[in-house]
C-alpha cells in the first residue's frame, strides 16, 4: 500500500511540474473526445461558465478561454505561467467578426477571405468592443485567428463571442501536437477536448500559425514565420503591401 501511496504521488509531481505555483489545482480535467456529438456546444458552455479549456485547432493544440472574461483571462495567465506583457489572439468564426473586433476598415474583404480560415493571425488594432482590461494590456492590438478547423469553427459559432486562444503549453516549452504533451496542465483546466495528433505528427508544424501585422494602411509586417508563412507573404503582396519592420 505505502508503494502505491508513494508511486502515486510522484504521478502527481510529474503532472504538476510545470504548472504555476499560484494555482490551485483542482480535480483532473474530463477528456472529451472533439469528433463526439454535441462536443463542440460543450465546449462554448465551459467558456460561458469562465472555464479555461484545451482544444485542438489547425495547428497545434491551444488553451481557450472568453476574450472578455476577465477572471478568465487572468487564469488563462496563471496557467500558462505567462507574462501578462505577452500578448493572446482571439479566435473568431467570420471574417465579419475580425471587421467586429479588430480595425480593418483599410483592408479589402478579398484580401481577408484570402487569408482566413487558414494557418495565420492577422494582427490589427482592437476595436472598442474588446474592452477586457486585462486582455492584451500593454498593446492597442489583437491578433485575430479563424482556423480552418470544423470543431474550432463550432465552437466560436455556440459560444459566439470572441475566444482568447494561446498555445496549449507552459510558458517556454514546445508547443504540442497531441493531449499527451500538455498532460501535466489538466488540472487546472475546465475540460480537454481531444482531437488527435495535429498537423500530421509534424515537428516543423510547432511553430503554429504565421502571425502578421496588418494594423497600418498599405504595409505588413511578418510577426512570427509559421506554417504557411510564403503563402501569407504571397497573398499579401498580391494585395500590393509592403514589407516594413520594426524599429
Amino acid at each position: 500500500m505505502i508503494c502505491v501511496q508513494k508511486l502515486n504521488f510522484l504521478r502527481s509531481l510529474a503532472r504538476t511540474k510545470s504548472a504555476s505555483p499560484k494555482m490551485k489545482i483542482d480535480k483532473m480535467a474530463p477528456v472529451i473526445q472533439s469528433s463526439e456529438e454535441f462536443a463542440s456546444v460543450k465546449a462554448a458552455e465551459f467558456l460561458a461558465k469562465g472555464h479555461v479549456i484545451a482544444v485542438p485547432t489547425d495547428t497545434i493544440y491551444g488553451l481557450a478561454c472568453s476574450a472578455n472574461c476577465p477572471e478568465a483571462i487572468k487564469k488563462l495567465y496563471a496557467i500558462k505561467g505567462r507574462d501578462s506583457a505577452k500578448p493572446v489572439a482571439i479566435c473568431v468564426t467570420h471574417v465579419n467578426d475580425v471587421r467586429k473586433w479588430g480595425e480593418s476598415d483599410h483592408l479589402p474583404d478579398d484580401l481577408l477571405h484570402s487569408l482566413l480560415p487558414g494557418p495565420v493571425t492577422v494582427v490589427l488594432e482592437k476595436t472598442k468592443y474588446l474592452d477586457n482590461p486585462f486582455l492584451n494590456p500593454t498593446t492597442t492590438k489583437i491578433g485575430i485567428r479563424i482556423p480552418n478547423h470544423n470543431f474550432m469553427n463550432r465552437v466560436t459559432k455556440s459560444f459566439d463571442k470572441p475566444v482568447a486562444l494561446t498555445s496549449a503549453n507552459f510558458s517556454n516549452e514546445q508547443s504540442t501536437l497531441s493531449i499527451r504533451e500538455f498532460e501535466h496542465l489538466f488540472g487546472h483546466l475546465g475540460a480537454v477536448f481531444d482531437g488527435g495528433v495535429l498537423s500530421q505528427g509534424l515537428e516543423q508544424n510547432r511553430t503554429g500559425s504565421t502571425v502578421i501585422d496588418l494594423s497600418q494602411t498599405g504595409v505588413y509586417n511578418v510577426v512570427r514565420r509559421g506554417i504557411s508563412y510564403d503563402r501569407v507573404v504571397k497573398i499579401v503582396e498580391c494585395f500590393g503591401l509592403k514589407c516594413m519592420s520594426y524599429s
